[in-house]
């Protein structure tokens, strides 16, 4: 891959509805964007991984029993694309308050390990920034760790951005 010296190198952010994530955005602006201007050694790249909808079929158990089937896809398919909504749109507004303009903002369905690993190599991106959850290695281990996974897979580098715990 070649590369002439006006081409920037590409960062992938990964974004979703949390704390985590929205402080990783604001921590990546601050460090490689706005102290910068249009001079920022980046072009960014935000994605959302909007999950597939996954209820599953056959009847939930309660105090009144409610069968669930097909027809409940679109409505769990609408609140998915809320919240993907709801996602890119807060990604959008913390970077115009950075003064940061020109980041591409993707919504991509599937599982975010995966997602993630592929924009990566879409976009040929030289770094993948992660919000930290702070699971421990219980729930690691449990639910999967998408840091963990990337750090693994991406065919770059990978910075995992920690919020710091607030004092009490």
């Amino acid at each position: 891959m070649s590369s002439s010296s006006s081409e920037k190198r590409v960062m992938v952010l990964a974004m979703d509805q949390t704390e985590n994530s929205q402080y990783a955005l604001e921590w990546a602006l601050d460090h490689f964007f706005t102290p910068f201007g249009s001079d920022a050694p980046f072009d960014l790249v935000i994605v959302y991984a909007k999950p597939f909808p996954s209820v599953p079929i056959g009847t939930v158990a309660g105090p009144t029993p409610v069968a669930i089937g097909p027809e409940i896809f679109p409505a769990v398919d609408l609140e998915l694309k809320l919240v993907a909504d709801q996602v890119t749109e807060k990604a959008k507004q913390i970077c115009t308050s950075k003064s940061v303009h020109g980041a591409l903002v993707e919504i991509v369905e599937g599982d975010a390990r995966n997602v993630l690993c592929d924009a990566v190599d879409r976009h040929r991106a030289s770094l993948l920034v992660l919000g930290s959850r702070g699971y421990g290695a219980i729930k690691r281990v449990v639910l999967g760790s998408v840091s963990d996974h990337c750090t693994h897979h991406a065919h770059c580098s990978v910075m995992i951005v920690k919020k710091p715990k607030s004092k009490k």
